[in-house]
């Protein structure tokens, strides 16, 4: 007799992304910090310019009336997610942010925490190429009082992000002063 695996079995994100890091031998630098999830504020807490934070948003697609696909974004923290765009991208007939119950279970973690990675089937990952540019990059870890910097050669090996443009630049720049952030793990 089977049964359905329990969800109480399943490692939490948090914990799955690890294993998958520390696996493939990723290099990345664990960062505890008071929580936050919000991209602009976490950036100061951990010390990172906010162009290399990884702001990951999940948005729905409609393609006619009887298919629905999801997709997680993946931006710059100094850009916003162009929903058109991934409109464009999925030949979609419209398009809207996912609610926060839906995006949450896709995610396996609550907002201002969601990882750049899809472990869901449903759940597809798309980078936006600015993001790429840079060495390494930061994001919280499904947790809002920690985050990593992941080195970002390693963050394409192993999440295998579709890369297309889908950000555009916010209203008004952000501003941000730097701190020190408190890490755990070298890179």
């Amino acid at each position: 007799m089977t049964t359905e695996p329990n969800a109480a079995d399943e490692p939490d994100a948090y914990e799955r992304l690890i294993t998958l890091l520390d696996e493939a031998g990723a290099r990345y630098r664990v960062i505890d910090h008071e929580p936050e999830g919000r991209t602009e504020l976490v950036s100061v807490l951990r010390g990172n310019p906010i162009e290399r934070a990884a702001k990951c948003l999940i948005a729905m697609i409609k393609i006619g009336k009887k298919q629905t696909r999801y997709a997680l974004a993946v931006v710059s923290g100094d850009r916003r997610v162009d929903l058109q765009e991934l409109k464009t991208l999925y030949g979609g007939t419209y398009v809207a942010f996912a609610s926060a119950d839906r995006a949450e279970a896709l995610a396996g973690s609550v907002s201002g925490t969601i990882l750049p990675f899809s472990f869901h089937p449903d759940l597809e990952l798309v980078a936006d190429p600015a993001l790429l540019e840079h060495e390494t990059i930061f994001f919280n870890a499904a947790r809002l009082d920690r985050s990593l910097e992941l080195h970002t050669a390693d963050y394409v090996r192993l999440a295998a992000p579709r890369v297309h443009p889908v950000a555009q630049p916010l209203a008004q720049p952000l501003t941000q002063p730097l701190t020190q952030p408190v890490a755990k793990e070298p890179v």
